[in-house]
């Protein structure tokens, strides 16, 4: 139970020149056709296997939400088959089947049933409903008073009140309070690990990576890469900083890792390196060591300004820390082909014990969404160990202190100690 088949899907809408040619074929439906298809989806295929996690990803007006329409059955498909095996929660557009006038619990009563719940299993799970979704004595008030944030509580809470074999998840947990949408992605994890099937649409890139194991990108309509999380959006950020057409590639690395190169070419990295404070090449570093990132940049064309940054990623591609000239207010200005820049950047690796890589982005402004030069993912990784600190946990080192005090004298009268 929770397997999806998705082959050949397509999804078109009809388009009409002008209302008069929309009546025209409804009054003569076998004469010549007035209308012309717009296709928001084409050829879409893919297999997402029970509990599995997969997180769809694009621009506005991409198909995102239209797939999720279609394999919800909101939507019926234009061409293709859709293959759904087991019960199905969807959460899609935010309020979506709630009525303005009805209370927060006459809408959950409608929402559950429409869910395939039956009145019984509605009010026994009622209870349930309201401590999770957390608005109090709204639950009794209509609806069309709540914020956009409590009808999403509402919403969530209804749609996973029972553990579904496939969960629809679309941008509606992005409303609301980050105390909510950490308790909503709780939730979803637990469903993941007994065995639900997650599809999620979301434009938070931790969202995607650490719930997901597949990602799928879209564009206009169509599925253009499947793969690792942390690889399609790589090529996702690449390539919306590559409205203009340029260039976008991805190299596989010795390790499997891909690299995603994108940019004008105006200016490139010619060199990059990581060294300890012996000069030696950094590989392997221990947790504190002193580090000088190396950056050698060829400059191929005019360059009015030009900022170079870097970011430190964990193996599942959540940034570190991450830092550029222009926030260090150290921008470089009217720069001509030929020249060379050598840039240093030194830090401590106050980072927990695993595998990082390093990012570099040759931009204008702060973000290499804005005149891409060059970005390069995976630019150099290294490993850090832990063999001279104390053994704490977590991916930061923050060289803690304590002082303890006892305030008072203890009453050895009483001690009960073994």
């Amino acid at each position: 139970m929770g397997d999806i088949v998705v082959s050949g899907l397509g999804k078109a809408y009809k388009s009409y020149p002008s209302q008069w040619s929309r009546l025209a074929e409804w009054i003569n439906p076998s004469g010549k056709p007035k209308h012309r298809l717009h296709w928001v989806l084409r050829d879409i295929n893919f297999h997402l296997r029970a509990g599995e996690a997969v997180g769809i990803v694009g621009a506005n007006g991409a198909g995102k939400s239209t797939l999720l329409k279609l394999l919800t059955g909101t939507t019926r498909p234009t061409t293709g088959k859709i293959s759904v095996n087991g019960s199905v929660a969807a959460l899609l557009e935010l309020g979506m089947g709630f009525h303005p006038d009805f209370t927060g619990r006459q809408n959950a009563m409608m929402g559950g049933q429409l869910l395939g719940l039956s009145v019984e299993e509605i009010l026994r799970l009622m209870p349930s409903i309201e401590a999770f979704a957390e608005i109090g004595e709204y639950i009794d008030q209509p609806v069309r008073t709540y914020s956009s944030g409590m009808q999403m509580r509402l919403a969530f809470s209804v749609a996973t009140a029972r553990r579904p074999d496939v969960l629809i998840v679309d941008e509606a947990l992005s409303v609301g309070d980050s105390y909510f949408q950490h308790k909503s992605f709780e939730r979803i994890r637990e469903f993941r690990r007994a065995g639900t099937t997650l599809m999620i649409v979301s434009h938070d890139r931790y969202a995607i990576q650490t719930i997901c194991d597949r990602a799928i990108l879209l564009q206009a309509g169509q599925l253009i890469k499947e793969g690792l999380p942390v690889d399609v959006l790589d090529f996702y950020n690449a390539m919306m900083a590559e409205r203009d057409q340029l260039l976008v590639r991805q190299e596989k690395l010795a390790d499997g890792r891909m690299k995603t190169i994108s940019g004008s070419g105006e200016a490139t990295v010619a060199e990059v390196r990581l060294l300890n404070e012996n000069d030696e090449t950094a590989d392997s570093v221990e947790v504190g060591d002193a580090l000088e990132l190396q950056v050698r940049v060829a400059i191929k064309a005019p360059i009015p300004r030009l900022v170079l940054g870097f970011m430190i990623t964990d193996r599942l591609g959540q940034c570190m820390y991450g830092i550029n000239t222009h926030r260090l207010d150290q921008p470089l200005t009217d720069l001509l082909p030929g020249e060379e820049v050598l840039y240093r950047y030194r830090f401590p690796a106050n980072l927990g014990k695993g595998s990082y890589s390093i990012s570099l982005s040759l931009s204008r402004e702060d973000s290499h969404l804005d005149t891409n030069y060059e970005w390069r993912d995976n630019a150099w990784m290294f490993h850090v160990v832990n063999t001279r600190q104390e053994n704490f946990v977590g991916t930061s080192w923050l060289d803690a202190k304590v002082d303890i005090s006892r305030a008072a004298e203890p009453d050895t009268s009483r001690a009960t100690f073994p």
